[in-house]
């Protein structure tokens, strides 16, 4: 069997995603070990290991009652909050079957964790319950809107709302929701999510009308797999798990014993006042404040999506203003800060629904980070990552990604060439020569920021910027971002896509670039080709939606023409070769690089339009039938691609990267940016020469080739901060001819563990 250890690298990482798990203090893991080896009996059995087990188990649903303040009601032992919320919402539907109620509704703050509305909704399906879901809103700060509730709470089934919130901190006022809720119905059922409560609130359930109350261990410093559930007496309870009928009925199966121990040994830390491992409001407070002035001296503008006066203290949620959360996170990454961007139990998520119903902004909703402590965290814990946070502005100010009074900064983000920058499957292009001329090619709104730092901090001096259409899915940011660069962008009198009216180039030291038209996609479609001065060679074919990696551009959109389409790319096939890299307006594919051997080879309808074996109108008849079958009509993309075939990817444990890499032909390439690439020595990670390690980020992929910095007869493995952006690059590169090419498979993040 597989062997994973990861090495003790607490005194490296600084964790601050405590919201979302929190690693097990190490008296708590005592305790569950003890468990598993002496105290390992099954509750119901007779026997004295079997007593002394029920005793440990019985003792510590004592110490839950007093920790909750639940003198009376049920205390159920579950694998966690999202049983604990099953459990509650089928024991209120199932009892609410024959309700007598016209149109019944089941209520749920717009906040809540995701656990909660999916499961209403599941199981109101299920129980054909047919009750109308419905969320209640927010304000700007999170509270939620208790008129709202007022409206709706006599015709409602259950209402759920949660004590604190997990990606914002947001404390609702308890006390006032029961008032409201009780004055319009004395039945309705009332769940609240109390999991991010425990520990950093005081909670006294028995005082109040709370019906059910779920809670996890692993928010608080207990292993995973362990929760508690709160029932108050008289309320609606059927068995979400029968069997055995162990907890009295109420849940069966064997219980977890080892867990249990934990949230015994975790209860006693709570209950000792005169055990300082949970630390006060106030010292709490005071980290939060030390954390805000770290980001605020590193990152400059913030933009914080939550008021810390309605939050709990241990809990920071906040957007970098122009750097997307993807940025921040990969440089914390990088650095052993380790955060997370929104809601960590949202996976696949690209944007808060928390902060979307509080009002915020597009760019706070996408870009939001997520940064919390435990009640346990000590000071020097705090004063440590406060020192990594602010370690980072040096290399923030040298890659162009903060104001700073730095001249020169000299990371590969800012250096001469070719860089693509990004938003989501949108891609700009800026192109610099020695001697800081620039020009940028299909700039995007969102980016405007970033690129007029660059620009600033560089010292460049933009002489064109460019569209190769009027995108439809967008509003132009070409006149935007000549308005931000003032006196840095030098362009006379243009046409409506920023070329200048009486030049056929515009030079740029050694190379030109030149404009063709190749309409198709729409009629002023333009491709930009940057030629060598002295070969006349076309390095690079910026064209827009005219030609996507993978395939082309849409063309059953308003103003194109697939006939024009066709004669442009036979009128384009003359003008470049087999090695000019094609940069495209969208990657569907996350194809950083991709020349035109490649495109021909990953685009079939392009390349028998090309040697002939199509004719004119067999393309156009083919075309269209595509385009028409992968349509969206509510989201049109500017272009439909086929998934692109890859090699099988080579991937390779850490031991075996350490172990090529003693070949004189194997060099490691870094596909992280180098803000990241900057933060550690990938050197000294892999003990080898600085020569052999390469820092060629997905931005700079495309120069990097043109620019020759790889040979295909050399081996390279590729490396990043989770193995998926090398993964990509390796498939890259494949597609481009490199067949010597291997991925660091769980990339940094598993480098130093037992792989076997």
């Amino acid at each position: 069997m597989a062997n994973f250890f990861l090495p003790d690298d607490a005194n490296q990482q600084i964790y601050l995603d405590a919201n979302a798990t929190t690693p097990v203090l190490p008296q708590i893991a005592d305790v569950v070990s003890h468990t598993m080896q002496v105290c390992f009996g099954n509750p119901s059995s007779s026997h004295i290991t079997g007593i002394q087990a029920k005793y440990l188990l019985e003792q510590t649903r004592s110490k839950a009652r007093d920790v909750i303040g639940a003198s009376d009601g049920d205390i159920l032992f579950t694998s966690g909050a999202t049983e604990g919320i099953q459990t509650a919402v089928v024991s209120t539907l199932i009892a609410a079957k024959n309700h007598q109620i016209e149109n019944p509704v089941l209520l749920y703050g717009a906040t809540e964790h995701k656990a909660v509305p999916n499961t209403l909704k599941h199981w109101n399906n299920v129980l054909d319950i047919n009750a109308q879901v419905l969320a209640i809103p927010v304000d700007k700060y999170g509270i939620l809107d208790h008129e709202f509730i007022r409206k709706h709470a006599a015709n409602a089934l259950m209402i759920c709302t949660m004590a604190v919130n997990n990606e914002t901190g947001v404390f609702q006022d308890l006390a006032a929701i029961e008032q409201v809720i009780r004055s319009e119905n004395t039945r309705v059922a009332w769940m609240v999510d109390c999991v991010q409560a425990l520990g950093k609130t005081r909670l006294a359930l028995s005082q109040t009308t709370i019906d059910y109350a779920p809670f996890s261990g692993h928010k608080l410093y207990a292993p995973k797999g362990i929760g508690v559930l709160y029932i108050r007496k008289g309320s609606a309870y059927t068995p979400f798990i029968a069997g055995g009928g162990q907890e009295s009925g109420m849940r069966s199966g064997t219980e977890n014993l080892p867990g249990i121990a934990g949230l015994n040994e975790l209860f006693s830390l709570l209950l000792d006042k005169d055990n300082h491992t949970f630390k006060p409001l106030e010292q709490l407070h005071a980290f939060r404040k030390q954390l805000h002035e770290a980001l605020i001296d590193t990152f400059g503008s913030i933009t914080f999506n939550h008021e810390f006066e309605y939050s709990v203290p241990t809990t920071l949620n906040f957007a970098v203003n122009e750097l997307t959360s993807k940025e921040v996170m990969d440089l914390f990454d990088a650095a052993g800060i380790r955060v997370s961007g929104g809601s960590a139990c949202s996976s696949g998520a690209n944007r808060s629904f928390v902060l979307d119903a509080m009002g915020a902004s597009d760019w706070q909703s996408e870009n939001a980070i997520r940064m919390s402590f435990g009640p346990a965290v000590t000071e020097q814990e705090i004063n440590y990552a406060c020192d990594k946070i602010r370690s980072l502005k040096p290399i923030l100010e040298a890659n162009c990604l903060v104001v700073s009074d730095s001249t020169s900064p000299q990371q590969e983000v800012c250096a001469i060439g070719l860089t693509q920058l990004r938003h989501q499957a949108a891609c700009c292009w800026l192109y610099v020569d020695s001697n800081k001329h620039a020009v940028v090619i299909d700039p995007i709104i969102e980016l405007i920021p970033r690129m007029a730092k660059i620009v600033a901090t560089q010292g460049l001096l933009v002489k064109a910027i460019l569209d190769t259409h009027k995108h439809q899915e967008r509003l132009s940011a070409r006149c935007l971002l000549a308005k931000e660069l003032a006196e840095q962008y030098v362009g006379n009198e243009t046409d409506e896509l920023g070329w200048p009216v009486n030049d056929e180039t515009i030079p740029l030291n050694t190379a030109r670039l030149r404009k063709v038209a190749t309409p198709g996609h729409s009629q002023d479609s333009v491709s930009y080709l940057l030629e060598n001065g002295l070969t006349n060679d076309v390095s690079y074919c910026f064209c827009g939606d005219l030609i996507l990696p993978g395939g082309l551009g849409n063309t059953v959109i308003s103003g194109s023409d697939t006939a024009q389409m066709a004669q442009s790319l036979r009128s384009l096939a003359t003008l470049i070769d087999d090695t000019t890299l094609i940069c495209s307006g969208h990657d569907y594919q996350q194809c950083f690089a991709m020349d035109w051997h490649a495109q021909k080879a990953t685009t079939p309808l392009l390349a028998t339009l090309l040697n002939g074996q199509l004719s004119e109108a067999e393309f156009i008849e083919l075309k269209q039938q595509a385009d028409q079958q992968k349509q969206h009509p509510s989201h049109p993309l500017c272009g439909y691609v086929d998934v692109l075939e890859s090699t099988p990817m080579k991937q390779l444990t850490s031991t075996d990267a350490k172990a090529m890499l003693g070949d004189q032909a194997t060099y490691l390439i870094d596909t992280r940016e180098p803000y990241e690439h900057g933060v550690a020595n990938l050197a000294e990670v892999f003990n080898v020469e600085n020569a052999k390690v390469i820092n060629i980020p997905l931005s700079r992929m495309a120069n990097a080739i043109v620019q020759g910095q790889l040979d295909k007869a050399k081996n390279y493995i590729l490396v990043c901060r989770s193995g998926n952006r090398s993964k990509q690059a390796a498939n890259n590169l494949s597609q481009l001819g490199f067949e010597h090419v291997y991925n660091l498979n769980g990339g940094l993040a598993l480098i130093n563990s037992n792989q076997q």
